[in-house]
């Protein structure tokens, strides 16, 4: 029987975190994280607070267990180990440990997808310098977040084509928002335009906050307010807004 009160999923510390406020289009609440849904057994029926609760906590197990153990390593039995329940009852929301994962993944894209939303028009003078702080500061917190399974994600081997392409996607959607952000008030005011192909220029600037992040999750240590200060300064220098 459907529920009429869905509630409010917890946040408990290592766990997936809960879905991103939009700071854009009226401000509103996103909808409940997509992963506690449940996999594929679990698509074509909705779950009651109980079940969203295991859920929660296999997908926490087996974020912990990836974290850890790395994705090849990582088996049903370890997971299921950590979340302190059955295999039966594992198989009931999910088909395989692929199948968590590719969970996990929506809630990374789906916030992946917002900061294609909020990327500002960014303006040639200290108005548009701070909004484009505020969006690399976002990013940095949304793969802080999602860190462990954007890294799983970027190893295309392992998570195969089509989750790879969806992570893409993404990517290539957030690059052509820094371009189109960075180069909107040029355009929409008769400027000069920032010289050069604008749009290799975004996917340059991506790739290098998603490597800089990336490091900070595995191995590098970085004051972390210096590093947007100085994220932001690459980005708007690197079209000509210095």
């Amino acid at each position: 029987m459907p529920e009429s009160n869905p509630g409010k999923p917890s946040t408990a510390p290592g766990g997936p975190p809960p879905a991103r406020r939009a700071s854009s289009g009226g401000g509103g609440v996103r909808p409940k994280r997509p992963s506690l849904g449940g996999g594929a057994p679990a698509q074509d029926r909705e779950l009651r607070a109980q079940g969203r609760q295991t859920v929660q906590r296999l997908l926490e197990a087996g974020l912990a267990e990836f974290d850890v153990n790395g994705f090849q390593a990582v088996r049903v039995d370890d997971i299921v180990r950590r979340a302190k329940t059955s295999h039966g009852t594992f198989y009931l929301y999910f088909a395989n440990k692929e199948d968590l994962f590719k969970a996990l993944l929506s809630d990374a894209l789906v916030d992946m997808s917002a900061l294609v939303d909020e990327f500002p028009v960014v303006t040639r003078n200290d108005s548009g310098r701070t909004a484009l702080r505020r969006w690399v500061s976002a990013f940095c917190d949304v793969y802080a977040a999602h860190a462990s399974v954007i890294r799983i994600l970027s190893q295309a081997e392992i998570v195969g084509e089509e989750v790879f392409g969806d992570g893409l996607q993404v990517m290539f959607r957030l690059s052509e928002a820094i371009t189109q952000g960075m180069t909107a008030a040029a355009r929409r005011d008769g400027s000069e335009a920032p010289a050069g192909h604008a749009e290799l220029t975004g996917v340059a600037l991506l790739m290098m906050l998603e490597r800089i992040n990336y490091l900070l999750t595995v191995e590098v240590r970085l004051p972390r307010e210096e590093m947007v200060d100085r994220l932001t300064a690459i980005i708007f220098a690197s079209f000509h807004y210095s």
